[in-house]
């Protein structure tokens, strides 16, 4: 809880993943991947339920092994490659509504995005709500700048993607990669909307060095190596 306000984390992770098949419950420095996002919104202390939406059970034993609530098993319809995030998210909400449970804020965090910090989802949710923002997103500072050194082929020709005389990266307007590790909506809002980019939206700025998402066994592998190195240097906080 804060400032009076309940906050549900829902962490989805589907059986089906294809870039690296079990990625969800691989085992990451001697834990199943999906525990660490587990731990961090345990550790949170401004998360008041934790619940793993999945569609498969091997998964849903092992959240329930680390601490979060599997109360539901989700429908295969929501666990597909093209299903939407929005609709799983609007799937557990209904349930929790069902249920009679009050709250305020969902935060989604998502299994793949093991190097945030407790710190980042906290400032998350502080900045929904001391910016009264409609949400609030993670990001961090992109590699390409498209006003710079990103193309792309129309018709034959190539050009900038976006219009821009800039003569360094440096004076190009900074632009952001969405890191796909924290998300988090007013509940009303994200009822309503059912949307990321809406009116009043904030994001939240987060190094690079916590910012990868898992896709394939190369992430898998890197991640691991940061995490490591990371836990050496005092400075990075994992």
């Amino acid at each position: 809880m804060y400032k009076n306000k309940r906050v549900v984390c829902i962490i989805p992770v589907r059986g089906g993943s294809k870039g690296l098949p079990g990625k969800n419950i691989k085992m990451f420095l001697g834990k199943p991947l999906i525990a660490r996002s587990i731990k961090q919104a345990k550790d949170s202390g401004l998360i008041d339920r934790i619940i793993v939406s999945t569609d498969d059970k091997k998964i849903a034993d092992i959240s329930k092994k680390y601490g979060a609530e599997v109360p539901f098993i989700r429908p295969k319809f929501l666990a597909q490659d093209k299903s939407s995030t929005i609709d799983v998210l609007l799937h557990a909400m209904g349930w929790l509504q069902g249920e009679g449970y009050p709250f305020d804020i969902l935060v989604l965090l998502h299994a793949t995005a093991p190097l945030r910090s407790v710190q980042d989802i906290n400032n998350c949710i502080k900045l929904l709500v001391n910016q009264k923002a409609d949400n609030v997103f993670s990001v961090t500072e992109a590699n390409r700048n498209p006003y710079f050194n990103m193309v792309e082929v129309v018709r034959g020709k190539v050009k900038l993607v976006k219009e821009g005389r800039f003569s360094s990266r440096q004076q190009a307007p900074k632009v952001y990669d969405m890191n796909a590790s924290i998300y988090v909506w007013w509940k009303d809002v994200l009822d309503e909307k059912k949307g990321i980019f809406l009116k009043n939206s904030k994001v939240y700025v987060m190094p690079k060095i916590r910012s990868i998402d898992i896709d394939d066994y190369m992430d898998f592998k890197i991640a691991e190596i940061m995490m490591v190195e990371g836990n050496k240097n005092k400075g990075c906080a994992f």
